[in-house]
């Protein structure tokens, strides 16, 4: 094993290699389901067409599209937050060790890929993995384990000082042992038996399951910050008493904390079981949501974010209150019941990935970049965030609109009716707006 080389300069280097690793892996996987997005709209909109894809229809690509999204391009930019947590700059090696993660979970969602198309499936919602393809992701996570555990181990035996203080390693330490359970974890939640509570009133989630993993994304979310080492926003005093005081926690981070706390309590005493949306702690629960609108506006406002970021943050917390807002109100009894299993909930899905994942995943990317490069290239171009976000508008509106008519007259979208058609029409129009905002992301990820 090779001893870890310092150097600032090669330090730098090596960061933003990983960092462009994981935007080309990450873009990738999101131009491929939006590849496959784009063809499913077609196939929505001229059915006939399954016909000349036999066996390959749209029951074959729907769990590519969704797995692709949520495996893919939601989930690459956070193992570049673990690298950014974990990898030890010092090492030459560190680049190679973060491709071979990042090979490893990207074959393991290619096998999936194959495996959905030849027909595998557990039934399961973004839970797909069955057959020979369900121990291919737990298999890469433990890839990913042993590489970050190993160069936290290298940090551990030559712990480096930052800012006159020695790094939070023993913290880092614990908190991979505490994931290393995760792999034999997914590897039997992906069993079709193993099924969680569900809401007996719309067939859908519980509203403490909804809270719960809301939650587990605020408390991500709160973290970025300190695992990207983003600096605090220079207080308005430059005196030196203000200047001491900026290793403190701010207010906002303060009410941040404490809320989060409060959270995770209430969620611990509320029904965990199969409970009706027409429960009042379920209400609630879930309603206590809103209360995170200005808090998290509030924290992430805190810090001095890269430039290129700042936008996709106004993004992010834009389509974060929306979400929240329309999350609890179609949770709430009759709502829920006109809006599960329509276009409606549709539409939330892709406010949720599209909107908030996706702006979350570019500030995010540009964060994994060091400051001494010109953070964000891939993600600058504005008229790719202006074509994504009026695709996305569209989009949104389109499966609306899809949405209130189902409910209201269901025959009307399976007889293909003007209207129903003109939206559909809408819809890939502007899926492929989006298609190609992702193609000229994942580009530039190639070229800058």
């Amino acid at each position: 094993m090779s001893r870890p080389a310092a150097g600032s300069v090669a330090v730098e280097v090596r960061r933003f290699e990983v960092a462009r690793s994981t935007q080309r892996h990450a873009f990738g996987w999101l131009a491929f389901a939006n590849v496959v997005g784009f063809g499913l709209s077609l196939l929505l909109l001229w059915p006939e067409l399954n016909g000349w894809l036999a066996p390959l229809t749209y029951g074959r690509w729907m769990p590519v599209h969704l797995n692709g999204h949520l495996y893919g391009w939601c989930s690459v930019p956070l193992l570049g937050l673990l690298f950014v947590a974990c990898l030890d700059w010092r090492h030459p090696q560190a680049p190679h060790h973060a491709r071979l993660a990042l090979a490893a979970w990207s074959l393991a969602v290619a096998g999936g890929v194959v495996s959905w198309l030849a027909g595998e499936t557990s039934g399961k919602l973004f839970m797909d993995w069955s057959g020979w393809a369900r121990p291919l992701l737990p298999l890469a996570m433990v890839t990913l384990w042993t590489v970050l555990a190993g160069h936290v181990w290298w940090r551990l035996r030559r712990p480096e000082v930052i800012d006159g203080a020695r790094s939070p390693l023993t913290l880092l330490a614990l908190a991979l042992l505490a994931l290393l359970p995760l792999p034999g974890i997914f590897f039997w939640a992906a069993d079709p038996s193993v099924y969680p509570p569900v809401n007996p009133g719309s067939g859908g989630a519980t509203g403490a399951s909804l809270l719960g993993s809301t939650l587990g994304i605020v408390t991500l979310f709160g973290a970025l910050p300190y695992l990207l080492a983003i600096p605090r926003r220079p207080p308005p005093s430059s005196s030196p008493a203000s200047s001491s005081s900026r290793t403190l926690p701010t207010r906002s981070e303060l009410c941040f904390g404490l809320a989060l706390v409060g959270s995770w309590i209430l969620y611990a005493g509320i029904d965990h079981g199969h409970a009706s949306h027409t429960s009042r702690d379920q209400i609630l629960g879930l309603g206590s949501l809103l209360l995170w609108i200005p808090l998290a506006g509030w924290h992430l406002a805190a810090f001095a974010w890269p430039a290129a970021s700042r936008r996709w943050l106004v993004s992010a917390y834009a389509c974060w209150a929306f979400l929240v807002v329309t999350g609890w109100v179609t949770f709430l009894p009759g709502w829920s019941e006109a809006i599960k299993f329509t276009h409606g909930l549709v539409a939330h899905a892709h406010l949720a990935m599209a909107g908030l994942v996706t702006a979350v995943n570019h500030a995010l990317l540009v964060g994994l970049e060091p400051r001494s490069s010109h953070q964000g290239r891939s993600s600058a171009a504005t008229w790719a965030f202006l074509t994504w976000h009026v695709g996305l508008a569209v989009h949104l509106l389109s499966l609306f609109g899809l949405g209130v008519m189902e409910e209201a007259n269901p025959t009307s979208l399976f007889l293909t009716d003007g209207m129903s058609q003109g939206l559909l029409a809408l819809r890939a129009l502007s899926g492929g707006a989006m298609l190609v905002a992702s193609f000229s992301w994942l580009k530039r990820a190639w070229t800058s």
